[in-house]
């Protein structure tokens, strides 16, 4: 017969995939779920200098030094051989989770330089003579997100406008029956796409 515990899905170990802010936000909830994040953000908590450790002190520092193997295995599980090799300092899995921000984190300066260049790009954009609806949308869409991931509240109705204000002169009937028959705060994404599609 079949436990209890085998029908409960193990959530799966975040792979880095390049994309530290998205990973490290998989990451720490992975391991908040598993009550080991205090591990990563203080470290292994040392005993006091000079002082003889009481039993309960010495099996708590064990405990935590069991903890953090476990944190360490998974951190070595989610981060690629060719990477963990250029990481020195592997003593603790705070060690290592520093060094990834460190690593791949980057600056206040170079994440405020990308936004102003994803701030530019998406100012710019206009759907292309014979692009379809669908691959504007995706186009619009990776670039919100990119401005998301570095900081930039997108609010829905921003992504509309810039929608509404981009398509060729062959949308504009539909254009209009959109900004005239909707509240553009409550319109979603979803729903204007479907417009512009059945247009299309």
């Amino acid at each position: 017969m079949a436990t209890e515990s085998s029908n409960f899905v193990q959530p799966a170990i975040p792979k880095f995939d390049g994309h530290y802010d998205h990973w490290s936000m998989l990451m720490e909830n992975f391991l908040r779920s598993k009550e080991y994040w205090s591990l990563v953000e203080n470290g292994i908590p040392a005993a006091a200098e000079g002082i003889e450790p009481t039993e309960a002190q010495q099996k708590a520092i064990a405990d935590h030094k069991l903890k953090d193997l476990k944190v360490k295995n998974y951190l070595f599980q989610a981060i690629d051989r060719n990477i963990m090799e250029t990481i020195l300092n592997k003593e603790t899995g705070k060690h290592i989770w520093d060094s990834m921000k460190q690593k791949y984190q980057g600056s206040i300066r170079v994440k405020r330089a990308q936004l102003q260049a994803l701030r530019r790009e998406f100012e710019v954009l206009q759907i292309k003579e014979g692009e379809s609806v669908d691959e504007y949308f995706a186009r619009t869409l990776t670039i919100a997100n990119k401005m998301k991931i570095h900081g930039e509240s997108m609010k829905q109705v921003v992504i509309i406008e810039k929608i509404l204000r981009s398509m060729t002169s062959r949308f504009d009937y539909v254009v209009c029956s959109v900004e005239e028959s909707n509240d553009l705060d409550n319109l979603t994404i979803d729903e204007l796409q479907s417009s512009l599609l059945v247009h299309e």
